[in-house]
């Protein structure tokens, strides 16, 4: 008995799964013409020129130039129409909201950035979220309504349980109880909230170095120190969204952090977040160690000790791999993680010199040896990682041709 239109199995649906099945190889490989696509998809020449016809026809492909330079005649190329949809997503810190929108092919088509100072401003924090996403929208030359969805990324989480933002005192102005909804009564569009951390390990599992892994773990060090548990392909958030805030993990080495939510630090922040290198440095008699914000001086400091230099700075690149390693121990004996990522200026600066340090030291402080990476994803990793979230569920209502 046949099924009714939309169930499973029926033409209907099963067009639906080809055309998403084209629609992401499009997205994968770039232009492809009628034949290649065909091959890949394992779709028969009608079967795949019936279909490109379809999508150019909803407007979801564009035809785009033809083959050159190979024997035979030419063929159309098709390429999916990057105007199908839009994406946006903000990455916020005390210092400022840094908003992108991209088009449906992950392509940044507009950028702005919005300082908010800390707690000089005066701006509401709804008014701040408009306002960078509007610069950013303008700047792509698009409208409000354009955006399909929007993924703010922010250190912390909000509590699944009370809509409130927790583990992020820094954030002045974001701890309203009542400031998501105020933010879905302000945007055109639907919105999700995700802990930038997080943000950053599905960047890289989506674009870098975690690509192909279902099981990893992300240490950030930036600003914060914080981590980011995939497991099983998805993240783990948590009963309160306060999963990966490792920061406040009590480590050996340092005196015990009582009131950790208070002081907004714990044992493994004071021990090897940013602002302990600048500090290192000066202990072990360091002489030029660079003034301004910790984040930027730790970074540069790194980079330097790992491009070897005196005994001094080799002493700093150890002692800070060290002490990494003290609080991945803790990460890997009870995750047992595939991978470690290794993200944020204070790590990545540091390359292949401190990725090895780390991954000796933590081998004899741990059983399970899991393999160490650098994180690919360096140029605005929280933002990517909100584009990409969004991109995700914009593409599903996109792409979705069964309706």
């Amino acid at each position: 008995m046949a099924g009714t239109a939309g169930t499973p199995g029926t033409p209907r649906v099963l067009r639906a799964m080809n055309d998403r099945a084209a629609l992401d190889l499009l997205l994968e490989h770039g232009p492809l013409s009628r034949t290649r696509i065909g091959k890949l998809t394992g779709l028969s020449k009608p079967t795949a020129s019936q279909l490109l016809s379809r999508l150019e026809a909803a407007g979801l492909v564009l035809a785009t130039g033809t083959t050159e330079g190979r024997p035979g005649p030419s063929a159309q190329l098709y390429e999916v129409n990057p105007a199908a949809g839009h994406a946006a997503g903000l990455d916020v810190t005390p210092q400022r909201i840094l908003a992108a929108v991209a088009d449906i092919t992950g392509r940044t088509v507009g950028r702005f950035e919005l300082p908010t100072p800390g707690r000089r401003t005066g701006t509401p924090v709804v008014q701040q979220v408009t306002d960078a996403l509007d610069g950013a929208v303008k700047a792509a030359g698009l409208a409000r309504d354009d955006v399909h969805r929007l993924v703010i990324g922010t250190p912390g989480a909000f509590d699944p349980t009370t809509g409130r933002l927790r583990y992020a005192s820094h954030l002045p102005g974001w701890h309203s109880p009542t400031l998501l909804e105020e933010l879905a009564a302000a945007l055109p569009m639907p919105f999700e909230y995700e802990n930038d951390v997080n943000l950053v390990a599905l960047a890289e599992q989506r674009l870098g170095a975690a690509r192909g892994h279902a099981d990893f773990v992300l240490l950030w060090n930036q600003e914060g120190l914080g981590a980011a548990l995939v497991l099983g392909g998805r993240l783990h958030r948590g009963w309160t969204g306060g999963a990966g805030e490792v920061g406040f993990l009590p480590v050996p080495g340092t005196p015990l952090v009582r009131q950790v939510t208070k002081a907004n630090s714990g044992g493994y922040q004071e021990l090897a977040g940013s602002q302990a290198v600048p500090r290192l440095a000066r202990e072990l008699g360091i002489e030029d160690v660079p003034q301004g914000p910790y984040a930027e001086a730790a970074a540069e400091l790194v980079a330097r000790a790992a491009q070897g230099g005196d005994d001094a700075h080799r002493h700093l690149l150890q002692t800070y791999a060290t002490r990494l390693a003290t609080g991945l121990a803790s990460l890997v004996s009870v995750l047992d993680p595939e991978l470690v990522v290794l993200s944020g200026a204070s790590l990545t600066s540091g390359g292949e010199p401190l990725r090895a340090l780390v991954q000796t030291e933590l081998e004899e402080l741990a059983a399970s040896r899991p393999r160490l990476v650098v994180g690919d994803v360096r140029e605005h990793p929280v933002l990517r990682g909100a584009l990409e979230s969004a991109l995700a569920t914009t593409r599903d209502e996109v792409f979705d041709t069964s309706r």
